[in-house]
């Protein structure tokens, strides 16, 4: 699978690590009535999604950046790559 790097253009998806579902990002607010119950599932309940899918990956041989890749699940299509800013980080985007 080639992942389009937005800065280094085309690369091999062995360079990358893929660290599942991009809305991760968001962690809940651990100071809300309900956090322990919100962590729970924020840690042990994941989605399996058929079709497209927003993922997070790290460019872990390469200049070490934050992906998220649009992915079809079914076809393994990558429809886009963009990098995870700070602001993306801070919104849970």
């Amino acid at each position: 699978m080639i992942i389009p790097h937005p800065l280094l253009g085309p690369r091999d998806a062995q360079e990358f690590t893929y660290l599942g579902d991009a809305s991760l990002m968001a962690r809940p607010d651990p100071y809300s009535e309900s956090a322990e119950a919100e962590f729970c599932n924020y840690v042990y309940l994941r989605d399996n999604p058929a079709g497209i899918h927003r993922e997070l990956w790290f460019h872990e041989q390469g200049d070490r950046s934050w992906l998220i890749i649009t992915r079809d699940t079914l076809t393994h299509e990558i429809l886009g790559a963009e990098l995870v800013s700070a602001d993306k980080l801070k919104a849970g985007l």
